[in-house]
């Protein structure tokens, strides 16, 4: 009888072996949300000591190796999580090792089925051709209402047809791969489904104009693209922000802290004329930041100072 025991013990463990086994190489799911889809894959090694690790690629993002914090595998249950977007994932391998079934939750839960994958078949080159007519940056404005948003598409020929990526220049976001670009003599129609977005317009005949419509949860707003002919076309302006020469004193300033062995550093700014002069400490938070604040291409610190001075 012990014997007998010891027998299914061991058997019960060389599955949960195979299983952690099974389960490394590379997955691949597409994740749905409203009117977006994303492509995930899931990279799974063996790190030392045998435990699993693994990462993770947000393709339709441009989002590559994310760390997956902590990743289990256990009577072919699989849980993961990725605290750097505070998500987690539960799923079932089937009996095949070809399927993980399960759900994905940030913030609600969402079904998610990873399939066997190979990274060729997620990040395929794309060998280049001769330039199109449109080959280029195009830029367009998009007015919501409350605000006005820029959208910028680079469109490249290559041997597989047109392929682009999306930039919002006003949201700091930059290099979103497009899923698909189609063009029927004059009507170009863009796709994007990480963020459920879809573009479609005509030509102008002297292929300077791009007339259309962006679609996107639901709404419809009218988008003309124009060829960027200087790069500088694409910044942000942020008149705000202070530009040399200033109209005050400023000096970079160190203090060392032998307790703590740290050195602090900052840029002390000063009026001009005599003083004494009011002071203002301005210390940066919430995380990791530079010295000036930066958000999203803003120098909140920066500004703080022009505006106080």
């Amino acid at each position: 009888m012990k014997m007998f025991c010891k027998l299914l013990l061991l058997l019960a463990c060389t599955a949960l072996v195979a299983n952690a086994q099974d389960v490394i190489g590379d997955w691949q799911g597409t994740l749905k949300a409203g009117g977006a889809e994303l492509r995930l894959v899931l990279h799974i090694s063996k790190a030392e000591g045998g435990a699993l690790k693994a990462t993770m690629d947000s393709v339709d993002q441009g989002a590559n190796g994310i760390p997956v914090s902590a990743i289990t595998i256990k009577d072919s249950q699989l849980n993961f999580t990725v605290d750097a977007v505070h998500g987690a994932y539960e799923g079932k391998l089937n009996a095949a090792v070809t399927e993980i079934a399960g759900t994905w939750t940030q913030g609600q839960p969402l079904p998610l089925v990873f399939d066997r994958t190979t990274s060729a078949a997620t990040t395929p080159a794309h060998k280049p051709a001769k330039p199109s007519d449109i080959d280029g940056t195009w830029m367009g404005t998009l007015d919501v209402g409350m605000s006005k948003l820029r959208v910028v598409f680079h469109l490249t020929n290559t041997e597989d047809g047109l392929t682009a990526t999306l930039d919002s220049p006003d949201q700091n976001a930059k290099g979103l791969p497009v899923t698909s670009v189609t063009r029927d003599g004059a009507l170009l129609k863009i796709e994007v489904k990480s963020i459920g977005g879809r573009f479609e317009g005509k030509i102008a005949n002297d292929l300077t104009t791009i007339d259309g419509t962006w679609t996107q949860g639901g709404s419809n707003f009218p988008l003309i693209l124009k060829r960027v002919k200087d790069a500088a076309e694409l910044q942000r302006p942020r008149p705000q922000n202070p530009v040399r020469p200033y109209p005050y004193g400023d000096e970079e300033v160190s203090y060392r802290n032998h307790a703590a062995s740290i050195e602090l550093a900052a840029t002390l700014t000063i009026p001009p004329g005599k003083g004494p002069f009011p002071a203002a400490l301005l210390i940066t938070g919430s995380g990791p930041q530079d010295r000036d604040e930066a958000l999203m291409g803003h120098r909140i610190s920066s500004s703080s100072i022009r505006r106080s001075i």
